[in-house]
């Protein structure tokens, strides 16, 4: 078991939650290039473009290069769109976390804390949704503590958090390619109930889903 505690957020905690943040959600572009390389759609073209340069040009290294370079700027795109969310986060609730999360009833943000760093961060605040449950926001645990039991002590610290205001119910929503968090929910005991496709012309051409999950609080004895 790492060495570790479960704590909530502070001021000087600031750079230490955006930092980490940042490069958490960073890690998942490989995941999502591949993500929209399996499309159908973009098969179809690579494979249209391919066999149009071939046909036309009589030689293999065009269409090659064609397809390697149209590889290259999506992937640069795709890093860019990425980059555009992440900071278009950092300007909303965590550009302000204690005006956001500790300064209002219902509401809180946790960090764990090992060696004097931040090596994980969650938040929770009440669903604009249904009343009665509490959303789990900004989980993120940094890579070299993962595996360890982070990530679970922040969602029990979210769990015990909505008990005491009485929720019925926890919930999050996660994106289809960050698998390794919807199998550490599952074992904590959320169960999925519903899927969406990101309701953008971008999430609509990538297949951007998101994967809603609830957790029932037990009521206090």
């Amino acid at each position: 078991m790492a060495d570790y505690r479960i704590r909530e957020y502070r001021d000087e905690d600031y750079e230490m939650v955006r930092e980490l943040f940042a490069t958490g959600m960073s890690e998942y572009v490989p995941a999502l290039c591949v993500h929209v390389l399996k499309q159908p759609w973009v098969i179809l073209v690579l494979a249209c473009t391919f066999c149009i340069l071939l046909t036309s040009s009589k030689s293999l290294l065009l269409p090659i290069l064609a397809i390697t370079l149209l590889l290259a700027t999506g992937r640069q795109l795709l890093g860019y769109f990425w980059t555009m969310y992440i900071e278009h986060c950092l300007k909303e609730d965590l550009l302000d976390i204690r005006t956001t999360y500790m300064g209002s009833k219902g509401s809180c943000f946790w960090v764990a804390e090992a060696d004097e760093c931040v090596v994980g961060t969650v938040a929770a605040r009440p669903s604009d949704d249904q009343e009665g449950e509490l959303m789990l926001k900004r989980m993120s645990v940094r890579k070299d503590y993962r595996g360890l039991g982070v990530a679970k002590a922040l969602c029990q610290a979210v769990i015990c958090f909505a008990q005491q205001q009485g929720c019925r119910a926890v919930v999050l929503n996660t994106l289809m390619v960050q698998d390794e968090a919807r199998l550490m929910y599952e074992r904590v005991g959320f169960a999925k109930y519903r899927d969406d496709v990101l309701p953008t012309v971008y999430g609509r051409l990538a297949n951007v889903t998101i994967s809603k999950y609830r957790y029932s609080v037990p009521r206090r004895s």
